[in-house]
């Protein structure tokens, strides 16, 4: 009896023990907007790697399953009452989310923004993110490779979400670059394709139905892409598609030629970059630098399709990949930073 006591104790001594230093350790988070995206989970993966770099800091990240920035403000909140080294915060809904950011500034709990630019009333200073502009000219620059130098005609150009910073900026490269580069080409939209899948798909099959002589469509999210692939090859139409992001439906598109490329914003890196960050500045109080972290994007092609297919069948070929870029962020963070102003 007196050595299951004893034994008792030792575990009860062990488990407080263990809890102490658990609870001893910096801590730092991440709320992301949709976690049952690959967007949100190549962030979170990245995020945790970034994390572990530094070693000796905890991290937790949240996020709604589904698009719902109420919840997203409701978890931000939460999670600044145990994330005191710093959160970094990817959301669908900025402006709603600047006073609740405001309040954790102000309780001297650091925050980054990651993928979708935040407002400036949020107070934030650093932002990690892509040049959206830039992102859509690379998705132009690849459907104009599939065109005629004197092509004529429409593309149809769809946008999740209006109103969003960086997806409107993402239209706004698109546009530009046809205007640019073929004038003879009409773009229409951007029209409301909406953020949610089955939304989304019926969105797309009216504007189809509208417009069944465009040359090409085209749209800003990660669903825009899935959806239309799907529908050319319901109907075995001629019709180029673009899109963005890797998820596994989108690259089977490209291998199946469905679709002529697929933009990668690389959110892994972005991730990596905002859990290194933030965990050296909780564990060793380095500053976070003020001003825009830009990490570039990946044009995927076929010409690119099997590397890429490799990089996503696990963490650890995930982590092989990035590596060369995230050693270079950790070696010189200075030479990526650009002015805020600047982010688009």
């Amino acid at each position: 009896m007196r050595a299951a006591v004893l034994v008792l104790g030792l575990l009860l001594v062990a488990g407080c023990g263990g809890a102490a230093r658990s609870e001893a350790l910096p801590h730092v988070g991440f709320v992301v907007k949709r976690t049952g995206g690959s967007f949100a989970q190549e962030m979170t993966s990245g995020f945790h790697e970034g994390v572990g770099r530094i070693g000796g800091v905890s991290a937790t990240v949240t996020g709604p399953p589904g698009q719902d920035g109420h919840k997203e403000v409701e978890l931000f909140r939460d999670l600044t009452l145990a994330a005191k080294g710093g959160i970094a915060v990817a959301t669908s809904e900025p402006a709603l989310m600047a006073p609740s950011i405001g309040d954790a500034l102000s309780q001297h709990v650091a925050v980054v923004g990651v993928d979708m630019r935040l407002t400036a009333s949020s107070g934030v200073k650093l932002h990690i993110g892509n040049d959206n502009y830039e992102l859509g000219e690379k998705l132009a620059d690849e459907l104009m490779r599939r065109l005629p130098s004197d092509a004529t005609g429409t593309v149809v150009l769809g946008n999740t979400a209006p109103g969003l910073a960086g997806f409107d900026d993402r239209a706004e490269g698109i546009r530009g670059r046809f205007a640019e580069k073929l004038p003879g080409v009409l773009v229409l939209g951007p029209f409301d394709t909406q953020r949610d899948d089955e939304a989304n798909r019926d969105a797309w099959r009216r504007l189809v139905a509208a417009n069944p002589d465009a040359l090409a469509f085209v749209g800003t999210g990660d669903c825009d892409g899935v959806n239309l692939a799907a529908l050319r090859t319901e109907k075995s139409a001629r019709w180029l598609v673009g899109g963005f992001g890797v998820d596994p439906r989108t690259l089977q598109a490209v291998r199946d030629g469905a679709m002529v490329a697929t933009i990668s914003p690389e959110h892994y890196l972005k991730g990596a970059v905002a859990g290194w960050l933030l965990a050296r500045h909780a564990k060793d109080g380095a500053a976070l630098p003020e001003g825009w972290v830009e990490t570039p994007g990946l044009t995927v092609t076929t010409a690119n399709l099997e590397r890429i297919l490799h990089r996503q069948e696990s963490e650890k070929a995930r982590k092989e990949f990035f590596q060369p870029q995230i050693d270079s962020f950790v070696n010189d963070p200075a030479s990526w930073v650009r002015p805020l102003e600047q982010a688009r």
